[in-house]
């Protein structure tokens, strides 16, 4: 699989060493083989930040039941992820790649797709965790999960 290539890439060199050529290299095709799927680096990067947002959004919505509480769907997210993470380490090396987002706009622009899903998914069980008074109320949702959101990339930054 062409994501996986990419990944063993990435894990293995970082994205700077994520190129057309170290690509072909890896899956025994021509450079002009890639080139006929993937314009640039950049598309390759964008394919798999999209293909993770995709992966992320629908792995939340079948992971997270109604009938947990506020507590156990947060766990539940977030132990997806890890879990994920864990198994497909390449990906956070996609996504939490310093310089990543000065690569360009579309870059970018992806990134905070991953980051829509996630708030799309943890917005819900922050409100209705802090209405049962589970969460604290001191601060704002919007500021509660933007606290949550960063401590998330620091724990993945230290590869917890």
């Amino acid at each position: 699989m062409k994501l996986l290539k990419q990944g063993k890439i990435l894990t293995d060199a970082g994205v700077s060493g994520l190129t057309i050529k170290n690509l072909a290299k890896e899956m025994k095709f021509s450079e002009s083989a890639i080139y006929r799927h993937f314009t640039s680096k950049e598309e390759i990067i964008i394919a798999l930040l999209e293909y993770l947002a995709q992966s992320m959004d629908e792995r939340y919505a079948n992971a997270i039941s109604s009938e947990q509480s506020p507590e156990e769907k947060f766990t539940t997210l977030f132990q997806n992820q890890f879990s994920f993470f864990k198994k497909h380490p390449h990906f956070v090396v996609a996504v939490f790649s310093d310089g990543l987002m000065e690569e360009s706009e579309r870059i970018n622009e992806t990134i905070l797709k991953i980051m829509q899903v996630k708030m799309k998914h943890l917005m819900p069980i922050i409100m209705e965790g802090q209405q049962k008074s589970i969460f604290t109320n001191s601060i704002t949702s919007d500021e509660l999960i933007h606290i949550v959101m960063g401590t998330f990339r620091l724990q993945m930054y230290n590869g917890e």
